[in-house]
């Protein structure tokens, strides 16, 4: 299930950005990127809809996925 990213509060899109930006195995650059212009990176992508929330009922999950790996039917 796709959740609209409109519809989180300020800081709840804020703390799930952050988590996603920070997860082990998400710094590939030679260089280090602030966790600033990370977050704002996202946020632009979500605003775009390159990037959506997927929730997924089943495990209780949220993470954010590019919008051209959706399977269809999402």
């Amino acid at each position: 299930m796709i959740i609209p990213h409109q519809q989180l509060a300020p800081e709840t899109l804020d703390a799930l950005i952050e988590e996603f930006v920070t997860r082990e195995g998400t710094e590939y650059g030679e260089q280090d990127v602030p966790l600033t212009t990370k977050v704002s990176q996202v946020r632009g992508q979500l605003e775009r809809g390159t990037v959506v929330i997927v929730f997924d009922p089943a495990i209780e999950t949220t993470s954010l996925v590019s919008a051209d790996q959706l399977p269809p039917g999402i």
